[in-house]
């Protein structure tokens, strides 16, 4: 192969004369063709990396995209059993819990205790972070719910278990029998015969003859029977019998008891006779019906021993305004 040589124009001789290339100037000229060549090369290599997607990163991306997908797709999924959730825990409050006599479950107690993750923050910056946090919220929220409405469910099957004995124990019939006695005063603001001066009067008074028997009206236990309690103070000769569940009964102006404190009785077992004992104008029942301490109409627990007919006109005679017997 012939081997070029470089000449250089001499304007003192007017001649060319050939270049002598030293070994040194040979090594920098190729130590510079090389780091060249390399600096170009690293560059087109970034250029082309902020360009071009290596196959690495095209599967990344679209396995990124795949479990985009999947996420809203499991939001959509959580959004329709969120709606089923809902539907349930309004028929737990407004008829499960309605029917049993059971108080419903705020929503204050069924939505709360959702925990805060303190490690969110460290995706703040990050693509689909939002994504992320919402449906953990909102699988959180969710396993909370069923928590509670599956515990609410498991107590619903035990009121349901106990509802015979629950019917059984809850005031459900008159004190006396309908044909023997007449509602003369009802619950409400009345006027005291005795007292002479208008006061909330916290029961029913059932007008009948001295010695006319008084009966049970749901299932219990004695708790007080004769003069005994002095929270029972004129009432008279009384009975008072615990239901369970919440239930109490009272029956005052007694002429004798028929049962002792500490004795259960049944639905319709003879407590005692009507007298008059106590502050009382004349022979009569008084009769009341508390429910989780608190004294509450008892007109509305006469239904189980009257016909819809009988029993509208029994509720229209409780609510006439007017004087009470005791």
């Amino acid at each position: 192969m012939k081997k070029h040589h470089t000449y250089k124009f001499n304007p003192h001789t007017l001649s060319y004369e050939k270049v002598k290339t030293s070994f040194v100037d040979k090594l920098k000229k190729i130590s510079f063709s090389v780091a060249f060549g390399l600096v170009l090369g690293v560059v087109l290599l970034v250029i082309g990396m902020q360009v071009f997607d290596s196959p690495k990163e095209r599967q990344l991306k679209r396995e990124l995209a795949t479990y985009e997908r999947q996420m809203k797709q499991m939001q959509n999924v959580m959004k329709r059993n969120e709606a089923v959730l809902a539907d349930l825990e309004n028929r737990d409050n407004s008829i499960y819990r309605t029917l049993l006599e059971a108080e419903p479950i705020p929503d204050n107690i069924r939505h709360s205790g959702i925990p805060v993750f303190d490690s969110f923050y460290l995706m703040d910056g990050m693509d689909n972070a939002e994504l992320i946090k919402s449906t953990r919220r909102r699988l959180d929220n969710l396993s909370k719910r069923l928590y509670i409405q599956s515990q609410s469910f498991d107590d619903i099957y035990r009121m349901a278990s106990n509802k015979k004995d629950r019917q059984d124990h809850i005031p459900a019939i008159m004190p006396l029998e309908k044909t023997k006695c007449q509602i003369i005063s009802g619950f409400g603001t009345r006027f005291h015969p005795i007292l002479h001066y208008r006061r909330m009067h916290t029961g029913v008074d059932l007008s009948a003859k001295t010695g006319t028997p008084i009966y049970a009206t749901g299932d219990g236990v004695v708790v007080t029977a004769g003069r005994g309690d002095a929270s029972l103070s004129g009432y008279g000769i009384a009975v008072l019998v615990d239901h369970g569940y919440g239930y109490k009964t009272l029956y005052a102006h007694m002429s004798e008891t028929k049962v002792r404190e500490g004795q259960q009785v049944k639905r319709g077992e003879l407590l005692g006779l009507v007298g008059s004992t106590g502050l009382a104008s004349g022979p009569h029942c008084h009769y009341e019906v508390w429910f989780n301490g608190n004294k509450v109409n008892p007109i509305y627990y006469f239904y189980n021993d009257l016909t819809p007919q009988e029993y509208e006109q029994v509720i229209e005679a409780a609510n006439q305004e007017n004087q009470c017997l005791s």
